[in-house]
């Protein structure tokens, strides 16, 4: 039995003066109401109210459980205020993992200007290139890239972003300039080390082409192979959000402007609640705002 669905029960009762007016307050039935009061009277060993065709009141016993059950309400109306404003209020601990390139590139310098605006988060961003169990590893959020979306999560799309082929004005000026996907195979490919062969599938307007590649450089950090590009170390396929600021400063520049990688696809992903804490809520507010700008 609820005790809080009993107590109700019978303040309302005596509020009231019958069942039937208890029962029309509280959006249920009279034989509900009635059913509980004879629950709470079979509890407490006693008989509460004295019941007629016209009204009911409360017996010796009901009239002083009467009193705590009044109580007890209050401060459970008072606990409820108190979790819908903790609730409402962004407050507490959130974790969010993410690519380590993206959290290193671009997360990790959104993150003070978020916790400045919510003084009461507390935030841990876990980097990791495989894709986490959210509910085995206490995961809030997830910004995932690519691979299969869980069926029994909630996952919301942020962002499509192209892949280009890049390289420094050095390394073009030392060996050249391709002008053709299939001028690739003679220079240096620097490419991803979980990239399974040495051909690269490119799109354009004309179609889909897939050229081979010379990759005699490998390494498992998109971080360091950004580095390597940007020193001249050869040509690579980037997404545009990696490379947009030194595309924007010179640093590196555009090869075969006219084709493209296939795209990357962005989602963020939680677990399936009908309404999130609000401590996550902003975040997730907040990355889609930040994530579409790329």
């Amino acid at each position: 039995m609820c005790r809080i669905a009993s107590n109700t029960a019978l303040v309302r009762a005596v509020e009231q003066g019958s069942l039937s007016a208890a029962a029309r307050s509280l959006g249920t039935t009279q034989p509900t109401i009635s059913k509980l009061l004879t629950a709470l009277e079979h509890q407490v060993g006693a008989r509460l109210l004295e019941r007629s065709s016209l009204r009911v009141s409360p017996t010796d016993e009901g009239r002083r459980l009467l009193k705590t059950a009044r109580r007890m309400l209050e401060d459970y109306d008072e606990v409820l205020a108190d979790v819908r404003s903790v609730a409402s209020t962004p407050r507490g601990r959130v974790r969010l993992a993410a690519p380590v390139a993206l959290g290193e590139c671009r997360l990790n310098a959104w993150m003070s200007p978020f916790l400045a605006q919510y003084p009461d988060v507390l935030l841990d961003v876990i980097l990791e290139d495989r894709f986490v169990d959210l509910v085995g590893e206490r995961i809030d959020l997830a910004l995932r890239i690519g691979g299969t979306l869980p069926h029994d999560l909630v996952a919301r799309p942020v962002g499509t972003w192209p892949r280009l082929l890049v390289a420094s004005p050095g390394y073009l000026q030392r060996h050249g300039t391709p002008q053709h996907p299939a001028d690739l195979a003679a220079h240096a490919y620097l490419r991803y080390a979980a990239a399974p062969d040495d051909t690269l599938a490119l799109t354009s307007t004309e179609g889909t082409l897939t050229v081979p590649v010379r990759s005699r450089y490998r390494i498992n950090s998109a971080v360091a192979l950004r580095h390597s590009v940007e020193q001249g170390a050869g040509i690579t396929l980037q997404p545009r959000w990696m490379v947009s600021d030194l595309l924007h400063d010179g640093r590196l520049v555009r090869v075969l402007p006219a084709w493209s990688g296939a795209a990357q696809v962005a989602h963020l992903i939680h677990a399936p609640r009908r309404r999130l804490p609000a401590r996550v809520a902003v975040l997730l507010d907040y990355l889609l705002l930040r994530l579409a700008s790329l």
